[in-house]
């Protein structure tokens, strides 16, 4: 089938409808000698009459009324599909596929995850948790949150969460029969807990500021795992020391259950970002995904 076919036979069911070709001419926006010039072609490319045609009347012949049949069902299930797009855009509807890091998810997402129910209803978010670096569009996923620094630079990126800061914490009870730490370096007297990444298999920095300079431990863990959560749970345990975000850890540390070592030495850490592909038109349901996790970034 021709797109002019479409254009033509959707035409045709307007003239039928209407039972004159003005007043589908008014209907379409067109002039009657246009449509009448359109009908005669589309009969001449399916070799079928489909119109009688009067001076007062015009009517579908056997032929027509045939295709006519067949044709109505289809053209009510487009207009439906229209109304429904022309729906959305009043009120945001349907599924938004959004891939991201675990503590992104815990720290922006599901804290908005009620105000999102209560504004957008008819909003669906499908979260994909994952540590390593995705392929959103080839895994099928309108956008993704990660760090600043792990953005590639053909995806529009919008900030939605302050700039982090980094922590290094311990249970007290693992702290009580162990050295005090003054220094970056005491921190190799400890057990380690450190992430690794699920993407490239290598271990996070342990980066402090110390004597106004930037100091990277090489250290040799004790535990390592992929899993974020693995390694907070564990530090709450009392398996050693992690290096995490403050921001990650925060009630755990307001409730005594973490301590920070050596606060003075944290560094900034890159803010958070909803990324995804730069597209010239934003379905409504994701505009309003994108508006409701930027809010007091």
């Amino acid at each position: 089938m021709r797109r002019e076919d479409i254009a033509d036979l959707m035409a045709f069911a307007v003239i039928a409808e209407e039972r004159s070709f003005s007043r589908a001419a008014l209907r379409l926006g067109l002039s009657s000698s246009a449509l009448s010039h359109a009908i005669r072609l589309l009969e001449d490319r399916l070799g079928t009459k489909l119109l009688n045609r009067t001076t007062r009347s015009v009517a579908p012949t056997a032929a027509g009324q045939r295709l006519l049949a067949r044709l109505s069902p289809a053209l009510g299930e487009i207009a439906e599909g229209l109304d429904a797009l022309a729906d959305e855009r009043d009120r945001p509807s349907g599924m938004v596929r959004i891939n991201t890091h675990q503590s992104a998810a815990f720290l922006h997402v599901i804290p908005k995850l009620k105000d999102l129910r209560a504004r957008y209803p008819d909003v669906v978010l499908d979260l994909g948790i994952d540590d390593g670096m995705v392929d959103i569009v080839s895994a099928g996923f309108d956008a993704g949150i990660r760090h600043g620094r792990h953005l590639a630079k053909d995806m529009v990126a919008v900030r939605i969460s302050p700039e982090y800061h980094s922590a290094l914490v311990a249970s007290p009870d693992y702290l009580r029969d162990k050295v005090l730490v003054q220094t970056p370096a005491d921190v190799l007297k400890l057990d380690c807990l450190a992430w690794r990444s699920p993407t490239s298999g290598s271990l996070m920095k342990w980066e402090f500021l110390h004597d106004r300079q930037k100091v990277t431990l090489d250290i040799d863990p004790a535990i390592t795992a992929n899993d974020m959560e693995m390694i907070v749970r564990a530090a709450v345990a009392g398996a050693g020391v992690a290096y995490l975000l403050r921001e990650q850890v925060a009630a755990h540390l307001e409730s005594g259950r973490l301590v920070e070592l050596l606060p003075e030495c944290s560094v900034p850490h890159d803010a958070c970002y909803l990324y995804y592909p730069d597209r010239r038109q934003i379905r409504p349901a994701m505009r309003a995904v994108i508006d409701l996790l930027k809010e007091g970034a």
